[in-house]
């Protein structure tokens, strides 16, 4: 475990993806991993699934509605530009791997900053695989922007680990998906 909070949670996470944007010495990255007791196909299911709802503090940012705790196979087709959870754009995936994201223009990237995560599902071992996110993080508006960028760092922190343990739990409780 890395103790580097808030930009790493979690187990190591190597970012093999080129840093997006057109001045990539400005961004800062953040990781967060959890260890699942299932398939990399069984967990991007329900990745797939946060194009309806956060699985994270729903009671935050789904307001106040319990995020679906049964998958939904057809999430799992996918197109570039669809809507990921309310403030976010799918900008790339790789079937039964990976989901990237990008803030939309307007309100979400003028509060957050400009920021694309990229959300991976890899097989450890025959028992286990690896759900990591890799955040990255421009400095946000022009007063005070790295400690803006800091502070959003703490908020994600929270938020994610809440997130990657739902989504966990129910890749490793959910017999119906079949995959």
């Amino acid at each position: 475990m890395n103790n580097n909070l808030p930009w790493s949670w979690g187990e190591a996470v190597v970012s093999g993806k080129e840093i997006p944007g057109p001045h990539p010495e400005i961004m800062r990255a953040a990781t967060r991993a959890v260890g699942v007791r299932a398939s990399p196909g069984r967990i991007y299911l329900w990745l797939c699934q946060l194009r309806r709802a956060p699985y994270s503090y729903d009671w935050i940012d789904n307001f106040g509605r319990r995020s679906p705790r049964q998958a939904d196979p057809e999430l799992c087709h996918l197109e570039r530009g669809q809507s990921v959870m309310t403030i976010f754009t799918l900008t790339d995936f790789e079937p039964d791997a990976s989901i990237t994201l990008r803030m939309k223009p307007g309100w979400p990237r003028n509060a957050f900053g400009d920021l694309s995560l990229q959300y991976r599902a890899e097989r450890i071992d025959d028992e286990f695989s690896r759900l990591s996110v890799v955040l990255w993080m421009p400095p946000i508006g022009k007063v005070l922007a790295k400690q803006r960028r800091y502070l959003l760092a703490w908020g994600d922190l929270m938020m994610m680990r809440k997130q990657l343990l739902v989504l966990r739990n129910l890749a490793e409780n959910d017999d119906a998906s079949g995959r």
